[in-house]
């Protein structure tokens, strides 16, 4: 049986042309009904039961997409199940899921048809064209820049690459410092850039980030006064000391951690009761290293990967005499703490908890939560 590679070599250019273009439409169809299958586990949001906290998480781990494939296509099956034609002029090749996920936010029930018939066949840069026309933007602001010395490089945050200031002596020059003309201000809306975080190594990453002015002075104030530990001034460690200092406050409020140990029960409640809502702070401190800062909910596919947005979460919940110690409470992320509360109590039970306390609060009155 022949391979493919060498059933391709065998063919007519005529024939391999035409080829082509079946396995392209092919490609197409398959990914429209994949979309199709996206819609829906995202609206029954089933990738929670399989131990994601997110259709992201789900396309990348599970599905292994990569992260931009998986970007485009959960875009586009969510403008799809608001404007079904998406798909109709995908799988005519009229559209590209990159055009799919520039002009979703911009599509009405009213404009959709025309929006994406000017759309048909158009590139990247011609879609960005369009979506420009649909919601132009405020100027650009006049941005006011050092730049470095004649035949020099501009000095960049890079971790282990020496010192920022010319010497010990030498008085500190700016680094890598963005300031904006006070009489062009930036536009409220235009949102910061975030960091841009890659490794270099398999030990070793660039972080490069711009700062405000306070920023950079507070920098080279720490700088000077640590000039006896790190007589260098070197960014890199600089800023691990700080980010530790930073990890171990966030951890003693956010956590209770602290160097002293204590009991591990849980605090009395009311008169009488012997229970309580309260979470003690041991508890919180050995259910935080028990879990390892991670979201310890298990699907069928694994343990959830998450470590933001964590809450303490009562395996047998409070409401049915659960308590607040080691054994019933665990970790988990928002995604997964509010998909076992409605498990257990229900989608109308939570959705009116969520009212009464706000859809952001990490609080119900049947205390899944801490």
């Amino acid at each position: 049986m022949l391979t493919h590679d060498k059933l391709f070599a065998k063919l007519e250019d005529r024939a391999l042309l035409d080829a082509a273009k079946r396995l392209a439409a092919d490609e197409r169809h398959a990914t429209a009904t994949l979309l199709r299958a996206l819609m829906e586990i995202d609206t029954r949001r089933l990738y929670l039961g399989e131990g994601c906290a997110s259709m992201f998480v789900y396309c990348t781990q599970v599905l292994h997409l990569s992260e931009g494939g998986a970007y485009n296509r959960i875009e586009a099956a969510r403008a799809a199940r608001t404007h079904p034609l998406i798909l109709e002029l995908f799988e005519q090749s009229a559209i590209t899921l990159t055009a799919i996920r520039l002009l979703a936010p911009h599509l009405t029930a009213e404009n959709q048809r025309e929006v994406l018939a000017s759309a048909r066949h158009k590139s990247k840069r011609e879609v960005e064209a369009l979506v420009v026309a649909l919601q132009p933007k405020p100027d650009a602001p006049v941005v006011v820049r050092r730049l470095p010395a004649a035949g020099g490089a501009a000095p960049a945050l890079l971790p282990g690459h020496g010192d920022l200031a010319p010497s010990s002596t030498s008085p500190p020059e700016p680094v890598s410092i963005e300031t904006v003309d006070s009489q062009h201000p930036v536009a409220p809306q235009v949102p910061v850039k975030p960091a841009h975080i890659a490794p270099i190594s398999p030990e070793r990453y660039r972080i490069q980030l711009t700062v405000s002015r306070e920023t950079h002075d507070r920098f080279r104030r720490v700088q000077a006064l640590l000039r006896h530990a790190v007589p260098s001034g070197d960014a890199a460690e600089i800023f691990d000391r700080a980010i530790t200092a930073l990890a171990k406050a966030l951890e003693r409020r956010r956590f209770a951690e602290t160097s002293r140990r204590c009991g591990s029960a849980a605090a009395p409640g009311p008169a009488g009761t012997g229970r309580t809502r309260h979470i003690p702070a041991a508890v919180r401190r050995d259910v935080w290293r028990r879990d390892a800062g991670r979201c310890a909910f298990v699907g069928r596919e694994g343990r959830c990967r998450e470590t933001a947005f964590l809450e303490f979460h009562h395996v047998e919940p409070y409401a049915a005499g659960g308590e607040a110690t080691v054994a019933n409470i665990q970790l988990r992320c928002h995604a997964h703490n509010e998909y076992e509360a409605r498990l257990f109590f229900g989608d109308g039970v939570v959705r009116e908890s969520r009212t009464r306390w706000g859809a952001n609060s990490s609080r119900n009155e049947f205390d899944v939560t801490s």
